[in-house]
């Protein structure tokens, strides 16, 4: 690869250690989705069974492409477009789409920190305000909707969204997320205001403390009854499963986004290493370190998964005895939870049709069990549901929205980091613009635009960013990556680059990653992912207290106008890759028509011409 500039290089800021770099690295990789979209595909794909084929897309296509970012950033030491410009001009479109898809994630990703901070700030009454319903505005009961779903759904939905029924109905700003977003925001802002100076010092609390939150939260969980449900649940194999083949799909996704591979951040993050340090270790260090985090943070969910099951369980059942005993005059304390199993069938068998009357509640553990969230609806429901069941709520509560703040910010530095660098590299504005104020700038151009995620349909348009944003273009930006780096860059020169920084050159295993395996993976893991969203129109989940199933949600089709831009979310940040790469074709075509096209009316073909003339009198002498 073609080596800076050694002015730029001076320039270019360092981190103060490889610890800082490390930390700055599992930070951005260890994301929010590490506690509530892994648990929630273990919950779905047969527990420890769906372990097998996230563990092969880890080593064939994680951790190759993780190695192939760390290892470009470092020996170019520039951002995601200088690097793509300097191994072929007509690569530079792949740094634009990586920026631009960062861009978007930014405006969404805050939003959700909002929420938590939302209800950080709550989680300091007593009682907890989801822990019961509000009184309605005529005083005379509590409030209708709240009765319908539960204390948790009406605080989600009403009290920290205030949601619209449908997507189309926008609603007005809600002041409380607006403040809750500037705040977000001005967080992110003061932790960036130096670059990696501030941000490297912020990442020892922010990539740290989400450890000793998990451990805690570990350590308090085993400890509730049915704790050890919920971890057979979570390492019981279902090994049929695997037959499936969106198992293996999800599987390889789940592995892609969870590095934060081709955001543009880890190249930026690498390239502030000095140009010999091993990446190769880095590489491994940090894609272990992320999926391990995501099996520790699996076995804490699922503890309190399962002890939330085995109280809803439990709570089934005493509704139960209560019918029993008051239909069949028996008296209190005869009917246990412990001999529940043998009344009901004594009485079942003696009086069938008395006990049918009764309509009592199906309470099967298994049942409670399987009722999968993932997502808010994991974060903000499921678990702030048992968080309420765990004596010393608040202290639980502040622990895991101070968590989940922290991992989503660490994250965010990466994000913004994939926004700064290349505007930085570019030379975009002027050098006597300070840092401070392009950062500045481009928090409050983001936060502005992020308002439209505090409309009472915010929610629903986090999903379809959520959903679509992070998924197509970053699948083809990695494909072009490996193809430009391997293919266009060479094999043989992507070695030697690596054996200047490291001391040694790549082994067979990563040669065949890079050449063959990886880029396969990419490919069918894009061709499948759009066979299967193709297959069926996108819908999503409307809270809307009319539906006749409420509190269930109303599962609806998107709009067609909906549609087109979730169109355009998947297409337009990956369009300047070709762009660029037909611009680039345009211009160098027009230079070597004009060199090769002499005009006779100019000193310069005259030259050519004299040139051309002297040459064949030579030729005759």
């Amino acid at each position: 690869m073609g080596k800076t500039e050694d002015s730029g290089a001076q320039e270019r800021p360092k981190w103060d250690n490889k610890v800082q770099y490390l930390l700055t690295c599992i930070g951005f990789a260890v994301g929010i989705g590490n506690v509530w979209r892994f648990p929630y595909l273990c919950q779905i794909y047969g527990g420890g069974a769906f372990l097998i084929p996230y563990l092969i897309a880890l080593v064939f296509q994680g951790i190759p492409l993780l190695y192939l970012e760390l290892a470009i950033g470092q020996r170019l030491r520039l951002g995601s477009i200088g690097v793509w410009n300097s191994i072929s001009p007509f690569l530079g479109g792949v740094g634009i789409a990586s920026m631009i898809v960062s861009f978007l994630v930014c405006i969404f990703y805050n939003t959700i920190m909002a929420w938590v901070l939302w209800y950080f700030f709550h989680s300091f009454q007593n009682p907890l305000p989801w822990s019961q319903c509000p009184i309605n505005e005529s005083r005379t009961g509590y409030d209708e909707e709240c009765q319908k779903s539960t204390p948790v759904n009406y605080f989600w939905y009403r009290e920290t969204l205030n949601i619209t029924p449908d997507i189309e109905i926008s609603g007005s700003l809600q002041w409380w997320m607006v403040v809750c977003l500037a705040s977000a925001w001005c967080v992110v802002f003061i932790c960036f205001i130096k670059g990696i100076e501030s941000m490297g010092k912020a990442v020892y609390v922010t990539a740290t403390f989400p450890y000793l939150v998990l451990t805690i939260f570990l350590i308090r969980a085993l400890t509730l009854p049915g704790a050890t449900d919920g971890l057979l649940y979570l390492f019981t194999p279902d090994w049929n499963i695997l037959m499936d083949p969106r198992v293996w799909l999800d599987a390889a996704t789940q592995i892609f986004f969870s590095l934060s591979l081709a955001f543009g951040g880890l190249i930026a993050f690498s390239s502030y290493n000095p140009e010999r340090n091993n990446c190769e270790t880095d590489a491994v260090v940090v894609g272990v370190v992320n999926s391990a985090t995501s099996l520790y943070a699996s076995i804490s969910v699922f503890s309190i998964l399962g002890f939330k099951a085995t109280t809803a369980f439990n709570s089934c059942r005493t509704e139960n005895i209560l019918a029993l005993t008051n239909h069949f005059h028996i008296s209190d304390q005869n009917i246990t939870l412990e001999n529940y199993d043998k009344w009901v069938e004594y009485l079942d068998t003696t009086y069938p049709h008395e006990v049918a009357s009764l309509q009592l509640r199906v309470c099967e553990l298994q049942r409670f069990l399987d009722q999968s969230a993932s997502g808010t609806g994991l974060a903000f429901i499921v678990f702030t549901e048992a968080v309420l069941e765990m004596p010393g709520s608040q202290v639980w509560a502040v622990l895991f929205f101070v968590m989940l703040f922290s991992l989503g910010l660490s994250s965010m530095f990466g994000n913004l980091e994939g926004v700064l660098t290349p505007i930085n590299d570019l030379k975009l504005l002027p050098k006597w613009i300070p840092l401070e104020v392009v950062t500045g700038v481009t928090c409050l151009l983001s936060f502005l635009i992020s308002l439209i995620f505090t409309l009472g349909s915010g929610n629903y348009w986090v999903e379809v960013f959520n959903s679509y944003v992070g998924s197509v273009p970053l699948l083809i930006i990695a494909f072009f990556e490996i193809i430009g780096v391997i293919y266009v860059h060479g094999m043989k020169n992507f070695s030697e680059d690596i054996y200047f920084m490291t001391g040694s050159r790549p082994n067979i295993y990563w040669k065949a990653c890079w050449m063959v395996i990886s880029p396969l993976m990419l490919l069918v893991v894009f061709v499948a992912y759009v066979i299967v969203q193709a297959e069926k129109h996108p819908t999503y989940p409307a809270w809307d207290p009319s539906y006749e199933l409420f509190p269930e949600t109303d599962v609806r089709p998107y709009p067609d106008w909906v549609f087109a831009i979730i169109i355009l979310l998947s297409t337009v940040p990956v369009i300047p890759i070709p762009l660029v790469a037909l611009y680039r074709l345009i211009c160098r075509r027009r230079v070597s028509s004009a060199r090769t096209e002499p005009n006779p009316y100019s000193n310069d073909g005259f030259e050519i011409e004299t040139q051309e003339q002297y040459s064949r009198r030579d030729e005759k002498l």
